[in-house]
């Protein structure tokens, strides 16, 4: 008998943008608290990197897909189902980041942003979460959004709208999804120092990395921090945690 309710024992967790940064990480953390893995992502080879890294790459899995191909991605959950049972629970890591002043912000990118950052995972969730996916008696649904959901900053207008886009379908999600004891929430993390975040505008140049460092009071995240977060929200730990979006930001917030 487990008596750790932080334990992934026996757990199916699929990870979306596995390849790199906060969502390879999570991998590894998952892996380690005792769940079986379905990775995906767009690159087989950084991939298998992810995979040799969670330190028992044959419990695991690897699915190489693009979440904009929605009908594939309906067939490769049907798939994962065959092959390794119903699913537990659902970390939405994949997606895009940018800095661009208002004016650069052009239709074409409004909906290239949202097919990315908001539509393909909520898509997959749809998908993960039917009745003949879902494990029948409930599990966890989470989705990496970003402080910049919920508070504003110079050229993040189109990065802030997709994240807060998705602080708000967690809310509902979780209302509906409740009835069958299936809980959906956020993580908000400030800066973490992943491969994205190194090649933003503000890691270019020694001044705007140390102001941006400044707002972290705690200094700026590692994967490992939301990483974390993610095996506590997936775990039975949080058992009656449902609909809500949990900062993690180094105090970012609290200034």
């Amino acid at each position: 008998m487990n008596l750790n309710p932080f334990s992934l024992q026996n757990k199916l967790i699929l990870i979306t943008g596995a390849s790199s940064g906060i969502g390879r990480q999570c991998a590894v953390a998952c892996s380690g608290m005792g769940a079986t893995l379905v990775l995906f992502g767009r690159n087989s080879e950084r991939l298998n990197e992810t995979l040799n890294l969670t330190g028992n790459p044959g419990n695991h899995m690897v699915v190489s897909v693009d979440l904009m191909e929605y009908d594939t991605v309906k067939d490769a959950v049907k798939n994962i189902v065959i092959q390794k049972g119903r699913v537990d629970g659902l970390i939405n890591c994949a997606g895009i980041s940018t800095t661009l002043p208002l004016n650069a912000v052009s239709p074409d990118k409004m909906e290239h942003f949202f097919r990315t950052n908001v539509i393909g995972g909520i898509n997959l969730t749809n998908q993960v979460v039917r009745i003949s996916n879902f494990s029948e008696i409930g599990g966890s649904v989470v989705f990496i959004s970003s402080v910049m959901g919920v508070a504003g900053e110079n050229g993040k207008s189109l990065y802030s709208m997709t994240k807060g886009a998705l602080i708000a379908a967690v809310r509902s999600m979780a209302i509906e999804l409740a009835k069958r004891n299936i809980r959906v929430n956020a993580i908000s993390p400030g800066v973490v120092e992943t491969p994205m975040s190194k090649n933003a505008i503000y890691s270019r140049d020694e001044e705007s990395l140390n102001r941006i460092t400044s707002l972290h009071p705690l200094g700026l995240g590692q994967p490992e921090d939301v990483a974390n977060a993610a095996v506590y929200l997936l775990s039975d730990a949080s058992k009656w945690i449902t609909g809500t979006n949990l900062i993690v930001d180094g105090g970012y917030l609290a200034r």
